[in-house]
């Protein structure tokens, strides 16, 4: 008998459905819808990094891209054995006693701080500086010891430790918050019991400082010195969490309804998109899987014997199973790689989108279709020049630092920076410094890994940057001196989704062998340029003295200087 599985995967601007064939791993139908408040920006001040999104967008992309890909697919609904949903993250939700998301209660509905709080949200810098000065103060074990020593912005008890400062309506009406994963999977299921419901081991280790070296989550009195709210909150929130190939639950029968499924199909936990990312990429031991997207995560898997309690310094984080069952997981990324690219697109787009407006020689037809053929061609145009352009040649060094610093040691208080412009640096030249600026980020992660002993023996690309742009992804083979391979699934998070989703229903006995089964397989690889290694060499010296000028914290070796 035929069996299938839903793999449902949240970014940062759309949520897209899979359905896949169990026994071969093929993709029978997908479908992705566009989060329609989100595309009008509202809820979000960008001048002040606040991005919130509206559950409402969440709740009708997930019965539009279910309902879709079921009725595309034809398959008998009750042969869809499991659903499992990825999101990023961290990205969490205050929500009633009853789990019900605070912006759809009555006076909540437009309240910014009443909405998913999205990763990329860093109003809250001056509250994870405070957590990182309490953890090694407060006289107990450091709780960010786990995450790399630096706690980040983009983090759970952060950004719930500002909205609990700015907004006393959210913080008295929100009984707990759920991470986003957690909240879609929640809404799913038939038992909406809050304190059994099983939480995601995945979101809880990388974002919330849970570890079994302290019983679960930061222990109440560290919580307290912080706000009594968070002391309160810890025992609304969770003590234990789960591994993503276990069931959350069954199929609710509304949702059945709804869905058009059965109220048999399993829901397993949730996860984050990059760590199902490099599930449905057959992640192994000793593979960087690289999700490139508006930013990049950056996942290793580590043996017990290899990581062990080694903690490693300035990442996102290591968590036994947050990715594989069986092995720890370890999580690193860099908070702008396709966003630098897209901020360069949109300052060039300028004069078309507001000079353009105003031509009389014009028509309004023929003004949007020429906004239309710009900004497609813009970025093609861009990397056709900029390959022209030899690496030797004196180019202006950027830093990709545009939304900050995720890893290594995250900072999202630095800004990025170019240097070494001149009267003949063009548009192309700054768009190969950019290029040169998100791979020599993605090199000093790579560094740090193996400067702490986590072996790398071979990288994977998956994600939009690393399917339609082989310049990038073969600079980023000559920076990295490593050859990548490339996942041949545009839809990787949302296969490996569905990876879990079989495994929680059985299917498969572990997720390991689900993946090597019916995960993607690869279309090209990228193998480093001896003749250009040693010029991206050098180039990455000046990006690292730019670095250390933009950021006093950061120390390199005098002789870096003098070269």
């Amino acid at each position: 008998m035929k069996n299938y599985v839903i793999g449902l995967d949240y970014g940062t601007d759309s949520v897209r459905a899979v359905l896949i064939d169990t026994e071969n791993g093929q993709e029978l139908a997908s479908n992705v819808s566009h989060y329609k408040r989100w595309k009008n920006k509202q809820y979000c001040d960008a001048s002040i990094n606040q991005f919130r999104q509206h559950p409402l967008d969440h709740i009708e992309g997930l019965e539009t891209t279910i309902q879709n890909v079921v009725k595309e697919s034809k398959v008998d609904p009750s042969l869809v054995r499991g659903i499992c949903i990825d999101t990023t993250g961290s990205s969490p939700v205050p929500v009633t006693k009853d789990g019900t998301p605070l912006a759809l209660t009555k006076g909540f509905e437009e309240n910014p701080n009443a909405m998913m709080v999205l990763w990329k949200d860093h109003t809250s810098i001056n509250e994870a500086n405070e957590i990182n000065e309490l953890a090694v103060s407060w006289g107990g074990e450091d709780v960010t010891k786990y995450v790399g020593g630096i706690y980040s912005s983009e983090w759970f008890w952060a950004k719930i430790l500002h909205i609990a400062r700015q907004d006393e309506a959210v913080r008295n009406a929100a009984h707990t918050w759920m991470e986003h994963c957690d909240l879609m999977t929640y809404l799913l299921i038939e038992d909406k019991d809050l304190k059994t419901f099983k939480r995601s081991r995945c979101a809880a280790g990388h974002k919330a400082m849970w570890h079994t070296d302290w019983n679960g989550l930061p222990p109440v009195e560290f919580l307290e010195k912080l706000h009594p709210y968070l002391a309160q909150l810890r025992g609304n929130l969770y003590d234990e969490t789960y591994t993503s190939d276990l069931v959350a639950g069954k199929l609710s029968q509304e949702w059945a309804d709804r869905l058009g499924l059965s109220t048999e199909t399993v829901v397993a936990v949730g996860t984050f998109d990059a760590h199902s990312g490099a599930v449905g990429a057959k992640i192994e031991e000793n593979t960087l899987v690289r999700v490139m997207g508006t930013s990049t995560c950056d996942i290793l898997v580590g043996s017990y014997e290899e990581v062990g309690t080694k903690t490693v310094r300035g990442i996102c984080g290591q968590v036994d199973g947050s990715v594989i069952p069986g092995f720890i997981g370890l999580e690193a990324g860099q908070s702008a790689f396709g966003d630098l690219l897209a901020w360069y697109k949109e300052l060039l787009m300028w004069p078309t989108e507001h000079l353009l407006g105003s031509s009389s020689v014009l028509n309004e037809a023929q003004k949007e279709q020429l906004r239309e053929e710009f900004s497609d061609k813009l970025i093609v145009e861009l990397t056709k020049e900029a390959e022209k352009i030899p690496v030797s040649e004196s180019l202006p060094i950027a830093l990709d630092w545009i939304n900050g610093r995720r890893t290594p040691d995250a900072n999202q208080e630095v800004k990025s920076a170019i240097s070494n412009l001149s009267l003949g640096t063009k548009a192309p030249h700054i768009f190969k410094a950019l290029v040169n600026a998100i791979c020599f980020g993605a090199k000093k992660i790579v560094d740090r890994f193996e400067e702490e002993g986590v072996k790398i023996d071979s990288v994977i690309g998956i994600g939009g940057v690393a399917r339609k742009s082989p310049f990038i992804m073969q600079t980023l083979a000559n920076v990295l001196n490593k050859p990548i391979k490339v996942a041949a699934s545009d839809q990787t998070p949302a296969l490996g989704a569905a990876i879990y989703a079989a495994v929680a229903a059985g299917i498969y006995p572990n997720v390991i062998e689900a993946s090597q089964k019916i995960g993607s397989d690869f279309d090209g690889e990228y193998f480093p340029q001896l003749d250009k290694v040693a010029a991206y060499n050098k180039l990455l010296i000046a990006y690292e003295q730019l670095s250390a000028f933009a950021d006093p914290t950061i120390k390199i070796s005098q002789n870096e200087f003098s070269l």
